[in-house]
C-alpha cells in the first residue's frame, strides 16, 4: 500500500525516480478533397507527419482522406503515435456513412457530433494546430484554435485556405495571434515548437520539447 507521500507523487505525476512529461498533441488540418492543392501538397502533409513523430509528438487529425490522411501516414511510417477524432458515432458510421477511413491511426474517437463539431473538439484537443491547404472546413478549424489562442501554423504555398489566412487576419485587423507561416515542414514545425515552449513558459506550466 503507497503511503501518502507516494499516492501525492503518483497523483502529480512525479516520484523520486521520474518525472513524467506529456507528450505535445500536434493537429494537422487540412483539405480532404485536394484537387484545389498545389501540387507536391500531399507529399509536404506526409513529410510534416513524419517530422512529428520523429520529434516525439502525437499527431491529432480528423480521421478523414486528403492532407489529414497522407500527415497519418507519414506519422505512422515513422513510428509515431496517431489519435484521429471522426465526425461519426460509430466505427460503422464512419465506414459506411462518411466513407473514411480507418488506416495509420492507433485511436480513432467516434465523437457523433457531425463536421462542426467534431472540428471543435479536434482543435481543443491539440495543442497546437497546423493548418495545410483546406477549404471551408479548414479554416473553420483554423479560427477556432485562433479565438483560443493556440499556437497555429500556416504551410504556405500549398493552395485554398493555407493561401488566404495572411490576407484574412491582415483584414480583419485582429492582428496575427499565435500565428506563423513557413513554405516548407521541418521550419514550420520549429516555429510551432517555439510558441508552445512560450505558452508553456507563461503560463507556468511544466513541459518539455522532446
Amino acid at each position: 500500500m503507497p503511503t501518502r507521500k507516494k499516492q501525492s507523487n503518483l497523483l502529480s505525476g512525479h516520484n523520486h525516480d521520474h518525472v513524467y512529461h506529456l507528450r505535445h498533441k500536434i493537429c494537422v488540418s487540412g483539405a480532404a478533397e485536394t484537387g484545389h492543392c498545389t501540387k507536391g501538397t500531399l507529399e509536404k502533409a506526409e513529410e510534416l507527419g513524419a517530422e512529428i513523430a520523429r520529434r516525439g509528438h502525437i499527431l491529432v487529425t480528423g480521421a478523414t482522406i486528403g492532407v489529414p490522411y497522407f500527415a497519418a501516414k507519414g506519422a505512422k511510417e515513422a513510428g509515431g503515435i496517431v489519435i484521429g477524432l471522426s465526425p461519426a458515432s460509430s466505427k460503422m458510421a464512419h465506414v459506411k456513412t462518411y466513407h473514411l477511413p480507418l488506416d495509420y491511426h492507433d485511436v480513432i474517437v467516434y465523437t457523433g457530433f457531425d463536421y462542426s463539431g467534431r472540428n471543435l473538439l479536434l482543435t481543443r484537443a491539440a495543442d497546437a494546430v497546423i493548418t495545410i491547404c483546406g477549404r471551408t472546413g479548414t479554416l473553420n478549424e483554423f479560427t477556432i484554435a485562433f479565438e483560443d489562442h493556440k499556437p497555429i501554423g500556416v504551410l504556405e504555398g500549398t493552395g485554398g485556405t493555407a493561401d488566404m489566412i495572411r490576407g484574412i487576419l491582415e483584414n480583419a485587423h485582429r492582428g496575427l495571434g499565435t500565428v506563423v507561416f513557413d513554405d516548407e515542414p521541418s521550419r514550420l514545425l520549429d516555429k510551432v515548437e517555439k510558441l508552445i515552449k512560450e505558452e508553456e513558459t507563461k503560463n507556468g506550466v511544466k513541459g518539455k520539447i522532446v
